[in-house]
């Protein structure tokens, strides 16, 4: 075994067994934003053997603060977080796998990007896209972790289908949005997000080298700030009329009926229009035919274009975020005029 992990082999619940068998597992980490980054940084180091990171963002100077494995270059390319952070990585560990796909994680690719590893890890900021990852993880009877963070609050739990509750056990509901607090809202400090993020990555450790009796029984909350910290013992919450896993109606896996979907990202000023089924934009074509109409910037990841005071960031899978508004309207009426259908 490597002499890189012979601290963790020496940790007894680990052990050379455990070791051998996080170099077999495979994980999935949704979201390389600030959890997604040192969720990725614990997989890779501790010799997770391949790892999946999925995001469809890029990296700007406001992610500094709290994303950990991003820096001024990255910010200053526009580089997509998972092919910025894959870069990281690599350097990191040359024994791991490391797979990034920039993309959003929707109904037509979660099951292709989910269903095939050992575990996944939540690191996104919106509850469609976990109920989203519930539904393949319950389907498919993956564990994973939930988590998230906001100011100097955090929760936490993990889920194993068929033995713990659920997210729609737990949350029947998505919060509604508007009383919701967002890092744009309500801001966050850099050291929840490593708290939240390191106790997801232990139960990931936990659950790889099959130490169950050691998972945390709990749906944990933090409140670093004001020193306040909650346990809720969720293990006799399992749901017999839960549409997921008492029912298994997984809807959330069912394709959006509409030609594409506009969705307002919340606090972004954003608003992401994504196709309908899978499709390929040459960049560079497009590039040429948006010059003359405003100022363009590319890279190989990602087109930009000038069309003031709105910016249009376009991705060869079709995506477009339109940033200076979250009128849906709006954002469809500039994607039309300047994309196309």
């Amino acid at each position: 075994m490597h002499t890189r992990y012979s601290r963790q082999i020496l940790f007894a619940p680990i052990g050379r067994t455990g070791q051998e068998r996080l170099a077999k597992s495979r994980v999935a980490i949704v979201g390389m934003g600030a959890l997604g980054t040192v969720s990725a940084n614990h997989m890779v180091r501790a010799g997770v053997g391949f790892v999946r990171i999925i995001d469809r963002d890029f990296v700007e100077p406001s992610n500094l603060q709290r994303q950990m494995l991003y820096d001024e270059e990255d910010a200053r390319q526009h580089l997509p977080k998972a092919i910025a952070a894959h870069a990281k990585l690599t350097r990191i560990n040359s024994d791991v796998t490391i797979e990034p796909v920039v993309a959003d994680l929707t109904a037509y690719n979660a099951e292709s990007l989910l269903a095939d590893v050992d575990l996944v890890l939540d690191a996104t900021d919106n509850f469609q896209v976990r109920y989203l990852v519930n539904d393949v993880c319950v389907k498919h009877g993956i564990p994973w972790v939930y988590g998230g963070a906001v100011s100097a609050t955090g929760t936490f739990t993990a889920i194993r289908p068929g033995i713990t509750p659920c997210l729609r056990c737990l949350f029947p509901e998505a919060p509604n949005p508007g009383e919701m607090a967002t890092c744009d809202t309500a801001g966050v400090i850099g050291p929840i997000i490593h708290i939240i993020a390191s106790y997801q990555a232990t139960e990931s450790f936990k659950l790889l080298v099959g130490d169950e009796a050691a998972l945390n029984p709990y749906l944990e909350h933090f409140d670093l700030w004001n020193n306040q910290h909650q346990q809720i013992k969720v293990s006799g919450s399992r749901r017999a009329d839960c549409p997921t896993c008492g029912q298994r109606q997984f809807s959330f896996l069912q394709p959006d009926s509409q030609d594409g979907q506009a969705v307002s990202l919340c606090g972004r000023d954003t608003v992401q229009i994504s196709p309908a089924a899978d499709t390929s934009l040459d960049l560079e074509k497009l590039a040429e035919r948006l010059s003359p109409l405003g100022q363009v910037e590319r890279n190989k990841f990602l087109l930009r274009f000038h069309a003031d005071p709105h910016t249009l960031v376009v991705f060869p899978d079709g995506r477009v975020l339109v940033q200076g508004t979250d009128d849906v309207s709006l954002a469809r009426t500039l994607h039309a005029k300047y994309i196309g259908a």
